[in-house]
């Protein structure tokens, strides 16, 4: 079910290519499809799921809650659900949430206001690594403990709140922290209110919306949404639309590379994922959004793109809040695009998977590409395609599927002999993507 090792070898230049695809499930309402079917009522139907390593992890931990998941065919599940609070856990249970922070944190919210749950949960080599402070602190705010005490990073051990009661919470630009609070207030007594200024991903409110004395969401220059707990939930019927982040690659790669076109089919397209493409749309990107529909509260659509002549890129600290998957790419456009790009508001990104900023920075001046950067902010110095390096380029071993898949990227448009490690990272989150770039002509050794 999860994927082995492997590395990556990659020493030739794409050539131009006018393809149609179709790229991974999202990621992102794969995972809270699970979540929530598992704390309705009734049997859920969730269809086109993404059979990724970060979904088998969810999967997986949600079996070992007690939650029955039978599988019908690709990509097409049931979920009994068990209702609010009743997801329990055997004595001594240990969750691994894998290389999923979407998981770890979202889970979290749930089990912190469920009662009598006391469990120890972990993650690989990278999720261990990275700073949970801020969940931790949101959730004890609900009447759970995380031991040690002044601990911060995985492994941990929970105890859930025995009474938990709604909090006020002034959200940040993490749609992850925003969903746990939002898991965590559906069975706590009383209301749970989240102020919104900045409007990150809402996918989690978009399929709560069915319930509509459950959550309710009143707009405006800050959004307000209120979670009135301990509420029957409504079973899911839902059928998983294709991931922009995973389609934000194949974008790049058409953009950059010469005589070349593509049509990513059946994409979703919510305004708060897509700031990746209204930026580069600034920038003279030819992309087009057609076919538009909605869905489960979701516009979908095909995106179209055509190689383009880029400016620079300027991006504000606005549009991290709806890129944020997409910036390794970002920068490797940058680095290929002449003149001097700038990246601004991106202090969250050291909190990845890896820190992105200082490891993106590394590969890019490999090939030859300066960049400065302070905590919060970017300037790379881009040199437009740049010829083939005779010099071989490695990168090491990060558990960060963005970078993998940013520096294959890298490789196939400049032709720069690159050899990346532990490529299956990238199975977390786009288990085709080499398939389709093989579709599109690049070529690549895998050595086991």
């Amino acid at each position: 079910m999860y994927s082995k090792s492997f590395n990556l070898e990659i020493n030739k230049k794409i050539s131009p290519f006018k393809k149609n695809i179709e790229v991974d499930s999202d990621k992102s309402i794969s995972i809270r499809s699970f979540i929530i079917s598992a704390i309705s009522q009734n049997i859920s139907k969730i269809e086109n799921v993404l059979e990724s390593d970060d979904v088998f992890s969810t999967i997986n931990c949600l079996k070992k809650l007690g939650v029955k998941i039978i599988k019908k065919s690709r990509g097409n599940y049931l979920v009994y659900g068990k209702g609010l609070g009743s997801l329990h856990a055997k004595k001594n249970l240990e969750l691994n949430f894998g290389n999923s922070g979407t998981l770890a944190r979202l889970l979290l919210g749930v089990l912190s206001s469920t009662p009598n749950i006391e469990l120890r949960v972990k993650g690989d080599h990278s999720l261990n690594k990275r700073n949970m402070k801020k969940l931790i602190f949101l959730m004890s705010k609900f009447g759970a403990t995380f031991l040690p005490k002044k601990k911060y990073k995985f492994p941990l051990k929970l105890i859930s709140s025995e009474a938990p009661i709604g909090i006020n919470y002034v959200a940040d630009v993490s749609a992850q922290l925003k969903s746990a609070v939002i898991f965590a207030g559906l069975n706590s007594y009383g209301k749970t209110k989240i102020f919104e200024s900045k409007k990150s991903r809402d996918h989690t409110e978009n399929m709560l919306k069915i319930n509509k004395n459950t959550i309710k969401i009143k707009k405006g220059i800050i959004n307000l949404i209120e979670v009135y707990g301990k509420k029957d939930l409504k079973q899911l019927i839902t059928k998983v639309p294709g991931d922009p982040s995973s389609a934000a690659f194949f974008t790049a790669l058409t953009l950059l590379n010469e005589d070349s076109s593509i049509k990513i089919i059946n994409v979703c397209l919510n305004k708060t994922r897509i700031g990746f493409y209204n930026l580069l749309k600034k920038q003279g990107a030819k992309i087009k959004f057609k076919n538009l529909y909605m869905e489960n509260n979701e516009p979908r659509g095909d995106i179209l793109v055509e190689s383009s002549n880029l400016k620079p890129i300027t991006a504000s600290k606005k549009y991290y809040v709806n890129s944020t998957d997409e910036y390794p790419i970002l920068f490797i456009i940058a680095a290929l695009t002449k003149g001097v790009s700038k990246f601004y508001g991106i202090a969250e990104l050291a909190n990845k998977e890896s820190n992105r900023i200082k490891e993106m920075q590394k590969i890019i001046a490999q090939v030859g590409v300066k960049s400065i950067s302070t905590k919060n902010s970017i300037k790379i110095y881009g040199k437009g395609i740049l010829k083939t390096n005779k010099k071989k380029i490695l990168v090491k071993k990060l558990g960060d599927h963005r970078i993998c898949m940013s520096s294959f990227i890298l490789a196939i448009l400049t032709g720069t002999k690159m050899e990346i490690k532990n490529f299956e990272t990238v199975n977390t989150s786009s288990p085709s993507f080499l398939k389709i770039m093989r579709n599109l002509g690049a070529s690549f050794e895998v050595q086991k």
